[in-house]
């Protein structure tokens, strides 16, 4: 079944485009994708309709403004750090997950079978200097989201004290710096070359 990753007389985008196929035509990955999309949808509702409320409980503003001395900017950015990461998806999604689920992708010939050429894709996508700025701003955005988030879902859950605080804040930390950077990493080395 992976036998394709190995082969040593590869097409450019060879290897991304059979994977992108394997994770289109597979069950799994299909419905992890729809509970993806679902548990999307439900967290930007909740986070605008937590916002509203915030907002809509306290009529006047504080007294005074402590700054990042009461909590770090991004925790009291989450509904625009939210709103350009949904902008983002919104692209990303018109760019690359629409075409390739309801046609407009141009395909490739792998060992007598047509391929979906999502590299050929992001090769032309990724060739616009402002379409990749808007990536890795997007990309940045996340970054500080998952920053307060994943201490936040922890502290939601109950698990927060002083046993176990430097723990999670780290892996908090290590989790929205590698995993955003990844995420950038694509759209950079497709712009400079760097993949082949």
């Amino acid at each position: 079944m992976w036998a394709f990753i190995f082969t040593t007389e590869e097409k450019p985008g060879e290897v991304f485009n059979k994977a992108a196929h394997f994770l289109g035509a597979t069950a799994v990955p299909r419905i992890l994708e729809i509970g993806l999309f679902l548990f999307i949808i439900l967290h930007i509702v909740q986070g605008y309709v937590l916002t509203g409320m915030n907002r809509s409980k306290r009529g006047i503003q504080y007294a005074v403004n402590y700054g990042s001395k009461g909590s770090k900017w991004y925790s009291r950015s989450m509904g625009l750090l939210g709103t350009l990461i949904f902008l983002f998806l919104i692209i990303h999604l018109s760019d690359f997950w629409i075409p390739s689920r309801f046609g407009g992708l141009d395909t490739v010939p792998y060992d007598g079978k047509e391929y979906h050429n999502l590299y050929g894709k992001m090769a032309e996508v990724f060739q616009n200097p402002y379409i990749v700025v808007l990536y890795i701003a997007g990309c940045i955005s996340l970054a500080y989201h998952l920053a307060h988030g994943f201490q936040s879902a922890f502290r939601t859950l109950g698990i927060h004290n002083k046993k176990y605080q430097l723990m999670l804040t780290s892996a908090g930390y290590a989790f929205a710096v590698i995993v955003p950077l990844v995420f950038a990493l694509m759209p950079v080395s497709m712009y400079f070359g760097w993949v082949k």
